[in-house]
């Protein structure tokens, strides 16, 4: 970070909230382009960037990284030198900003959005929203108190693939879905992401600026970039990685927004590397009407979940949905009206009668696409021309992580988790519902709204 006090950035901040939030209105003309400014292109930063330069409304002006290299890779993308930053603090000053990308590591996710929008810019935020689910309430609060339009990058809500798959589930299309299945398998066995030793910093990489509300620790090379994943002080882990995207299109097909339960199983079992997270996990929540939902986190054994290698599925009485990134197709049911018959070695007519009476009430459909992310772009940019609520308004987003949230403190805690969606609280175990925040480390503190 420069040497920019925090006192100093938050007069800065609030004068500029007020100067963007009057001129909010300006972004309304059709050949007006929206500015933007990015803040993190390391991976799925340079996927979100791709996105937005298929749209020539927008048009991207400022960069921040602390990498260099991610830097000038991002700035020859552009290709309109953008302004580089490697102080976030320093972007969100830029009064000429209409709208930010923030795609840094989910421990800096609260801060630099809420931050955002006291500077009077929109926001598009990616997943998983936060590691707590007191930020993402506070994220909320914010975008709600300075008139912000907000995009989380659950990207699917986007897709048209997906909204047409949620209609039909919603609709009834397979029956009643009793059961949703999720599933993030790869073989990282035996070695893993490695177990390198604590070192010295780069010396051009600013690790106290990195690490920033997240405990002080010494530099490990798999805590930056990328497998940053794999340890709880900046990410939930692949439960809430991948699993925010399963319980978004859960919550979205099943028109509920929160579980009322949850509980959860499993542990680093077999890969030797420093990771915190589990290499083998199930979680389960239970939802309105009885629906189970699960997602399995299979990372010692590659092999396919179901004989379509679809990624997640909703079993209804008279069929199931396999889904993945490209494509979901229903597989109907065969489904019998005939009482179940009593097995008996003196009859077996029935049991024949029983096979035959079998019908099918759905077809049997497969539909290709992708997975959202320009269109999840699109959405943004018209959104902050119209400030209608985007797809996946930050309220949806605060939703779909905080399921995935609440299923790492099941797991933490060894419990099995009452959820009051309302009070956003466990109502069965007190001590679990400490672990619904977390003490930023000095002198760092999440913004009050």
């Amino acid at each position: 970070m420069s040497k920019l006090t925090r006192r100093q950035f938050s007069q800065t901040i609030a004068a500029a909230g007020v100067a963007t939030a009057l001129g909010a209105t300006r972004v309304t003309g059709a050949n007006d382009r929206i500015r933007i400014g990015f803040i993190g292109l390391g991976n799925r930063g340079d996927q979100v960037l791709d996105g937005f330069l298929q749209h020539k409304d927008g048009e991207v002006v400022a960069i921040c990284d602390l990498n260099q290299p991610y830097l000038d890779f991002a700035a020859h993308k552009i290709g309109n030198s953008p302004k580089q930053f490697k102080d976030y603090r320093k972007l969100l000053e830029q009064k000429d900003l209409d709208a930010v990308a923030v795609c840094t590591p989910d421990h800096w996710h609260a801060l630099q959005m809420i931050q955002a929008c006291q500077a009077g810019k929109d926001v598009y935020v990616e997943k998983p929203l936060s590691i707590c689910v007191a930020e993402g309430r506070r994220m909320v609060e914010a975008a709600r108190k300075y008139n912000r339009i907000t995009q989380v990058g659950l990207n699917r809500r986007s897709s048209t693939i997906c909204t047409e798959a949620a209609e039909i589930l919603r609709s009834g299309g397979i029956g009643t879905i009793t059961a949703v299945r999720s599933f993030h398998i790869q073989n990282e066995w035996p070695t893993g992401i490695g177990n390198p030793p604590d070192e010295t910093p780069p010396a051009d990489f600013d690790w106290e600026a990195w690490l920033g509300p997240s405990p002080k620790v010494p530099y490990n090379r798999n805590r930056a970039f990328y497998r940053f994943r794999w340890f709880y002080n900046y990410s939930g882990g692949q439960v809430t990685n991948f699993g925010a995207h399963f319980m978004d299109f859960a919550h979205w097909a099943l028109g509920h927004d929160a579980p009322l339960a949850v509980a959860a199983m499993g542990g680093k079992l077999a890969i030797t590397d420093n990771r915190e997270i589990p290499d083998t996990l199930e979680a389960m929540w239970t939802y309105p009407g009885g629906t189970l939902v699960t997602f399995s986190q299979f990372n010692t054994n590659a092999s396919p979940a179901d004989r379509r290698r679809s990624n997640m599925e909703f079993r209804g009485t008279k069929g199931t949905m396999y889904m993945d990134y490209s494509y979901y197709e229903i597989v109907p049911e065969e489904t019998e009206e005939m009482v179940f018959p009593a097995q008996t070695p003196l009859d077996r007519t029935l049991s024949r009668q029983y096979e035959k009476a079998r019908k099918v009430l759905i077809a049997a459909k497969r539909v290709p696409g992708d997975d959202g992310t320009t269109a999840h772009s699109r959405n943004f940019l018209d959104c902050v021309r119209s400030r209608k609520l985007c797809h996946c308004d930050i309220e949806i987003g605060h939703r779909s992580t905080s399921a995935t949230l609440i299923a790492n403190i099941a797991h933490q805690t060894k419990s099995y988790l009452e959820w009051d969606a309302k009070a956003e609280q466990f109502t069965n175990n007190p001590a679990a519902n400490k672990r619904l925040s977390y003490e930023y480390r000095a002198p760092y503190k999440l913004p009050e709204v």
